[in-house]
Order: structure tokens, then sequence, then C-alpha cells
């Protein structure tokens, strides 16, 4: 008498292991849909968020943490962000690069930033338009540290160096003079408030903490704490 091996626990082994392949393969596809979807919509939001701070367009990165658990528990470990043409106060032309860590954001879009770290690049060009009619042209020069601004028509010159000091941004009149002449009083100081008003004012509770001066223009340094974020008002809104 011959014995076969039992088919129907052979066959029920393979079926099992390729249902349960089956069933993997879906979950993985439909974890990465959900992903990709999850990454769209926290992206989409922040991104508002940081638009209506900042008034301009952004590019956003996340960290590392999947997207999926930040939609369950309203926290972003870090996002950076890329800018250009920022407007900070009178400032404009700027262009920023930050990264935001700890984020905790709630359902109406508001939230909170643990911490912040940014690199501002405020070209000649920028510091031109900002100051408009004030001045006629921009000369920085890093070797001096100083920046060399145009004015009456080009007639003369003003020179100043921005710096921070104890926390605060100031801005130094170097010289102020034509043919040798100093140019009126008025007129210096109100070139040198826009410009000190520039290099302080910034969104998301960032503050100057360092200023170099480039042969392109100025580089900021800058930091900033536990910071409050308004709701964008979308209403039901996970991030």
């Amino acid at each position: 008498m011959t014995t076969k091996p039992p088919v129907t626990a052979r066959v029920s082994r393979r079926t099992l292991v390729i249902a349960l392949a089956v069933v993997a393969t879906l979950l993985v596809t439909a974890l990465v849909a959900a992903e990709v979807y999850i990454r769209d919509r926290v992206s989409s939001c922040i991104s508002d968020q940081f638009e209506q701070q900042m008034g301009s367009t952004i590019d956003v990165d996340f960290g590392a943490k999947p997207l999926l658990i930040t939609w369950v528990d309203g926290k972003v470990s870090s996002v950076t962000i890329d800018s250009e043409g920022d407007k900070f106060g009178p400032a404009v032309g700027m262009d920023v690069h930050a990264t935001f860590e700890d984020l905790e954001m709630n359902e109406d879009g508001s939230g909170t930033v643990g911490s912040s770290s940014a690199e501002v690049t405020w070209s000649e060009e920028g510091i031109a338009e900002t100051l408009g009619g004030l001045v006629s042209g921009v000369d920085s020069s890093a070797s001096s540290d100083t920046i060399t601004l145009d004015v009456l028509g080009g007639l003369a010159q003003l020179e100043v160096r921005p710096q921070v000091i104890d926390g605060a941004v100031d801005v130094q009149t170097m010289s102020a003079e034509l043919l040798g002449i100093g140019l009126p009083t008025d007129l210096v100081a109100g070139i040198v408030d826009v410009f000190t008003q520039s290099l302080q004012s910034y969104p998301m509770g960032l503050k100057a903490t360092d200023i170099e001066v480039t042969d392109n223009g100025i580089d900021v340094t800058l930091a900033g704490g536990r910071t409050e974020l308004e709701s964008t008002g979308q209403g039901d809104v996970r991030c």
C-alpha cells in the first residue's frame, strides 16, 4: 500500500503565504498613498500658515518623521522653508532659508513653534529698492564692513555699518559728506531709521543675532524661541 503526502496541507500553506504577501503589498500601497495625501495636506496647511506670516510664497521641506503620525498627533519635528523676495517691515527683496523645530499644530491651523533659526540675504538691489527715492545707488564692502549709499543723485555718499549690539540692531553712520560738507541731519536720520527698521522687523518671533556685510549686500543670522501661530482661518484643518 502506497502513502501519498497530504496535498491539502501543502496547498493551504502556499495559499496562506500568497495571501499574506498580497495583504502586505496592499497595506504598503495604502500607507504610501496615505502618506502622499497627508504630506500634501499638511504641506498645504503649513505653507498657508507660514506664507501668512512671511507674506510671500515659500517652499516647504519636512523632517524625517512620517506625516501620517503628524496627522494624528499634530506635531512636526522640523520644517525647513525657503522663500525669495520677502517683505519684512519696510524691507523688500529679502531671501530667507529658515528651520522651525518642534511645531504643534491644531485643527484650526493655529499652533506653536518650539524654536527657530534662519539665514537672510539682503542684496544691494533689495536695499536700493527699500530705500527708494532716498538713495540712487548701493555699494557694499566686506573688507570695510560698510555700505555706501549714493544720495542727492549720487553727488554725496552716506557710509553706514550695520551690527548687532546686545541683541539689538544698530546702524552706525561712518561718514556723510558732500564735497567735504556734512549732509543734512534730517536726511541722514531718515535713511538710517529706515535701514535700521528693515534689519529688525522679522516674523515668527525671529530676531537678529548677527549681521555680516558682504560684497553683494548683507547676510543676517536670526534665531527665535517658542512662538504662537495664529489660526489660518481654514476651519477644521489637522496639520
